[in-house]
């Protein structure tokens, strides 16, 4: 009967949910909130111990493996655009590095929760779903950056599409304009419903003097945009003064959840 220590297995099993939850969210073309991942982890490796205690281990049945998945990707991918999608990768990759534990453990003779095929599972794990998904991951005409707003206190993470289609711009002062969904958005106006008319946004008490119209034509037809000013801004880390943000409930997509020109994000 192999010797089990509660604090290797903890630490290991933390590193390694870690890892899944990271792993999950690059697949899902996420912004990394690492510290979800790490609480995540923590609870993922709190399980991995208790099912192991005297009385609890009850909690290793089917019905406790799935409520304990659960709550690890709901702590990871809570609040996401796609969270129910997250979530069922995160149960994807999780089984890929089972399968992957597992045949190991049978080929080389060692328990499951050795450190070296812990480790060597995760590798082939990664590798595997690297070569998976690497032909989406580069696709040439689909670059993404990372947006960061903050205002009010409040503060938003997401991604956008470098769009080179998208030319919009404010008639008055000539400002480039980001267009943002309002999922995106909702952390920065809380309590707000940001998928309402333009004109609507811009006549709300609670909102007044934020918002303002500006006119847009596209392929579809024409129509009025509401935009703000954040703050602050940054775009691939680097922080803009220049930019408006529109609400725009077009601007998303597979991996992105605003539209920014390609122009204005590497010339400006």
């Amino acid at each position: 009967m192999p010797i089990i220590y509660l604090d290797r297995l903890f630490l290991l099993n933390l590193l390694i949910d870690y890892l899944l939850c990271l792993l999950s969210a690059r697949v899902c073309g996420l912004v990394l909130k690492r510290w979800r991942y790490a609480l995540a982890g923590l609870l993922g490796a709190a399980y991995a111990v208790l099912v192991l205690l005297p009385g609890l281990r009850f909690l290793g049945g089917a019905v406790g493996k799935l409520a304990a998945a659960a709550l690890m990707a709901a702590i990871a991918f809570g609040g996401e655009q796609h969270a129910l999608r997250c979530g069922a990768v995160f149960l994807c990759v999780s089984a890929a590095f089972g399968g992957a534990l597992w045949a190991l453990s049978l080929a080389g003779g060692y328990p499951v929760f050795d450190a070296r095929v812990l480790l060597l599972s995760f590798a082939l794990c990664y590798a595997g779903l690297e070569l998976l998904f690497r032909g989406r991951a580069r696709l040439p005409d689909r670059p993404r950056t990372e947006v960061w707003l903050a205002l009010g206190g409040r503060e938003s993470r997401f991604m956008a599409l470098i769009d080179t289609g998208n030319a919009l711009s404010d008639p008055a002062t000539g400002a480039a304009v980001m267009l943002a969904c309002p999922h995106a958005l909702a952390p920065l106006f809380p309590g707000v419903d940001l998928t309402a008319d333009p004109v609507t946004l811009t006549a709300l008490p609670s909102l007044a003097g934020r918002f303002r119209l500006i006119p847009y034509s596209a392929v579809g037809g024409r129509g009025l945009l509401a935009v703000f000013r954040p703050q602050r801004l940054t775009v691939g880390g680097e922080e803009r003064r220049d930019l408006l943000v529109a609400v725009s409930s077009a601007a998303q997509g597979e991996g992105f959840e605003a539209l920014i020109n390609g122009e204005t994000t590497f010339h400006h």
